[in-house]
């Protein structure tokens, strides 16, 4: 019963930044330390594809897409995980989906997404 709440999507234009966030609540087992948390993105007529993931000891992983201009970071004390984009281009506009894998159980857990639009 944990859910995900994304938060800071929108409308930017190319060259800009937005940060998202995701909170956690409900039963969290283990702890949110006991999770894999990422960001995941679909643009129309595109397959889901992973934009970033972070253990609870820090390290991450990014698609190639946006290294170097997306960070992911987590907050365990108040069970969030943020994605800082910069650099916005077009074929970043997609929705952004948060997700957890709870490490034990290697079970998911969807948020019910978040339109970024990089437009001019």
């Amino acid at each position: 019963q944990v859910q995900l709440e994304e938060s800071g999507g929108g409308l930017v234009q190319p060259g800009g930044s937005l940060r998202l966030s995701c909170a956690a609540s409900g039963s969290i087992f283990s702890g949110f330390s006991g999770y894999v948390m990422g960001w995941y993105r679909q643009a129309p007529g595109k397959q889901r594809e992973l934009v970033a993931a972070i253990t609870n000891g820090g390290s991450t992983n990014y698609a190639d897409s946006v290294k170097g201009r997306f960070t992911i970071s987590r907050d365990n004390a108040k069970n969030t995980v943020y994605l800082q984009m910069n650099s916005l281009k077009p074929e970043d506009t997609a929705v952004y989906y948060c997700h957890a894998r709870r490490i034990v159980t290697m079970s998911d857990r969807w948020g019910q997404g978040t339109q970024v639009t990089v437009s001019s």
